[in-house]
């Protein structure tokens, strides 16, 4: 049987993972007809797995078992001492650990939305997310405890009150509130054009469909002959847990289907992390350009055991075909098994996937969208080009989230008419394969990460004498894009003043890393837009 016939067996009509439409918030889009109808349903079943791994760090593993009694425990406590219900917000702000994914599914059996803080944050950006998302309490970990402010919510810190909830809760089980499928389940963060950060809120419709897309997956590598099952399969989670790539691609489906979750702590070091897929012998590992750049700047790895290595994905940042070149030769697994995707975090998984047949026949495309996703290129009246012209990537899909938190504008804007999503991104389909040409106006990528200039520019004009600026993303070997700013003042300023103003009230990865201060003004047209590729030119 060809792909094509396998996944029309299993998507068809009376197939495993059929899809069929329904009418989902007014309009009909294909959904998954045997999917699970809200989060605290996976969470129930997944009990069933038993002593297996669910977590594993470098220095612990949690069976499912042991993390459904912790998620008990926890979520009596939320409910008990701190009133948390159905609808409530709960924040995590924390960096990576086994504690955080605990604190999530603790979050989604109390029925309440859980809120994801980008752990990089700064006083100030935590103080705005606070404001705007009102959760009953926090959990955190000790450095971003220290960020919070005195007036806050509860704060709770982050691994160790699930050991507290446990001795004070030991006999709590799960008793998890129904929800509607189409009721916020979490919000995850991300950068605002307008300088603020925006709340994607996503649905247990749109987890619960990421997940039959997983399992749909599982069932195809089988299908294809591929060793294993989806209780072995060992993934490697080694990105941020405020990221959809992490915690509704990875955390959430694994929960469900029953296999490991091998999670790195701390930052990304090539060592220690090869050292971990060695130990607990990965199997699947999604990576950004910048990591996938590091491993080959780490030089030989052959003194590392990689062999169970059967799956490695780029994703979150676009890489070039030269640089996927250079990957397969310095990275074994690598070489047969590389795949490419494209999304967005208010799509909450991918929109399009590349296998290694598609890379191989068409370099550069982000392939072909997934199952259950329509995708449309559209003109600047909303119309839709014919396959090979350029215009707006539109998406339309079960996964596609139900809008921003409390900015209704921002929404009306990205989700319009019969629930298309305008991302913003410019590309092209040929042959059923999407190419980007442009990610979004203005967009940097660092290092996977989103970067939008607003915000940086919003904060760079408030330094005295700062006359106008411009924040552009310029190329970089390790990062992909580093942020640039162009500053015109009245007097100069050493740079280091600059990074210093900018450092206290952005995340570090927003801040600068390469400045030209002047006292001339910007470049600009005759309707006053700034010429950017000007700019470009004096740097």
């Amino acid at each position: 049987m060809t792909a094509m016939e396998i996944i029309q067996g299993l998507t068809g009509p009376g197939g495993e993972f059929e899809l069929r439409e329904e009418e989902v918030l007014g309009t009909r889009i294909p959904v998954f007809a045997g999917r699970f109808r809200s989060l605290g349903e996976v969470l129930a079943r997944s009990v069933r797995y038993g002593d297996a791994d669910y977590i594993v760090t470098a220095e612990d593993r949690l069976s499912f078992t042991e993390h459904a009694a912790l998620v008990a425990s926890l979520a009596a406590l939320l409910r008990e001492e701190h009133g948390v219900g159905p609808g409530d917000r709960v924040a995590i702000n924390a960096a990576n650990s086994a504690g955080w994914i605990v604190a999530f599914w603790a979050t989604v059996a109390t029925g309440a939305v859980a809120v994801g803080y980008n752990a990089w944050w700064t006083r100030h950006e935590i103080e705005y997310a606070l404001g705007h998302t009102e959760p009953k309490v926090v959990f955190a970990d000790a450095k971003r405890a220290a960020l919070m402010p005195a007036s806050g919510p509860p704060v709770l810190p982050v691994g160790e009150i699930a050991a507290t909830a446990r001795t004070r809760y030991p006999d709590a089980e799960l008793a998890v509130p129904e929800a509607a499928e189409d009721d916020p389940a979490v919000i995850l963060y991300t950068s605002g054009t307008s300088g603020r950060p925006k709340g994607a809120v996503h649905t247990h419709r749109n987890l619960a469909s990421v997940i039959e897309y997983h399992r749909l997956n599982d069932a195809m590598a089988a299908a294809f002959g591929m060793p294993g099952s989806p209780a072995d399969n060992r993934y490697l989670l080694a990105l941020p847990l405020f990221h959809i790539a992490s915690l509704h691609n990875l955390a959430v489906p694994r929960l469900a289907t029953g296999s490991a979750v091998i999670l790195h702590e701390g930052a990304f070091d090539v060592d220690k992390v090869l050292r971990l897929v060695e130990r607990e012998r990965v199997t699947h590992w999604g990576a950004v350009p910048t990591m996938a750049n590091r491993i080959m700047e780490h030089g030989d790895v052959s003194k590392y055991d990689l062999s169970s290595l059967r799956a490695f994905a780029l994703a979150s940042a676009p890489s070039s075909p030269a640089f996927k070149e250079r990957l397969r030769k310095a990275f074994p697994p690598a070489r047969d098994a590389l795949v490419d995707s494209y999304g967005l975090t208010e799509t909450c998984t991918a929109v399009t996937a590349a296998s290694p047949l598609d890379l191989a026949e068409s370099p550069g495309t982000l392939g072909r969208p997934i199952a259950g996703v329509e995708v449309q290129i559209r003109d600047a009246e909303g119309r839709p080009v014919p396959d090979g012209e350029e215009g707006e990537v539109c998406v339309r899909s079960a996964y596609v989230m139900l809008g921003y938190w409390r900015n209704e504008a921002a929404t009306e804007q990205s989700i319009r008419a019969d629930r298309w999503l305008h991302t913003g991104d410019i590309g092209t389909v040929e042959q059923g394969r999407l190419r980007l040409t442009t990610r979004r106006s203005d967009l940097i990528l660092r290092g996977g990460e989103n970067v939008y200039p607003a915000e940086i520019e919003n904060v760079l004009a408030e330094y005295p004498g700062v006359r106008e600026c411009i924040v552009i993303g310029t190329p970089h070997r390790d990062l992909g894009q580093e942020v640039t700013a162009v500053v015109v003042m009245d007097e100069a300023v050493p740079e280091k003043e600059l990074a210093d103003f900018a450092g206290e009230r952005l995340a570090y990865f927003k801040v600068p890393s390469r400045w030209k201060i002047t006292t001339a003004p910007l470049p600009r047209n005759a309707t006053g837009k700034v010429i950017r590729k000007e700019v470009e030119s004096i740097l």
